[in-house]
């Protein structure tokens, strides 16, 4: 059995080619096991990112839609934000629903850990459900942030994700995984109802 020690690369020179509040990149001359050499290969630096799956009291989808300057376009998306430093993922989660949404409380597990990139860019997203929560206060936005929120049913984030409307893939990709445990779960308490004696 090949040591996955084996296939990591070497790095020979590191150098920040911008150091940028909001970008922070770097090039880096590295080896490959094989002796091979990229002598520019650019890395990104981003702080840990988190996103969440909220639902109301009633089941209903916490959403917020804003302008995605990038595409150009307004999204219907998950409230996500980044992680202060020293910052722990599933504070910050908190603290940025409540702060994008008004939203606070209920019963919070942490669903999946991915890379938007894991080729190109360090950091990685925590994605936490957050299932009963409740509308205590109000938003307490950013100068820079415009964004409303939407209360969506699950049949509307299916319809949504169904037609690709959301397109953050570190948005679709936990609500996939969400819907489909749901779905089980659904389904295992069916069985489970199913198989008991009538009495």
């Amino acid at each position: 059995m090949t040591d996955s020690n084996d296939k990591k690369w070497t790095t020979l020179e590191s150098r920040y080619v911008v150091r940028r509040p909001w970008l922070t990149a770097r090039c880096e001359r590295v080896q490959l096991p094989t002796g091979a050499v990229h002598d520019e290969y650019y890395v990104l630096e981003y702080p840990t990112w988190v996103n969440i799956i909220a639902r109301d009291e009633n089941g209903r989808f916490i959403m917020v839609e804003q302008y995605r300057h990038g595409l150009g376009e307004v999204f219907t998306e998950l409230c996500a934000g980044i992680a202060e430093e020293g910052e722990d993922p599933e504070t910050a989660a908190r603290r940025e629903l409540a702060e994008e949404t008004g939203y606070t409380g209920g019963r919070w597990r942490l669903l999946s850990v991915i890379s938007a990139n894991p080729s190109t860019q360090t950091n990685l997203t925590y994605c936490f459900v957050a299932e009963g929560v409740r509308k205590t206060q109000s938003q307490q936005l950013d100068a820079t942030e415009d964004l409303s929120v939407k209360l969506l049913t699950q049949e509307d984030i299916a319809g949504m994700l169904a037609r690709d409307e959301i397109k953050q893939s570190l948005m679709a990709t936990p609500l996939l995984k969400y819907l489909f445990e749901t779905q089980l779960q659904q389904l295992a308490d069916g069985e489970s109802t199913s198989s008991k004696p009538s009495k």
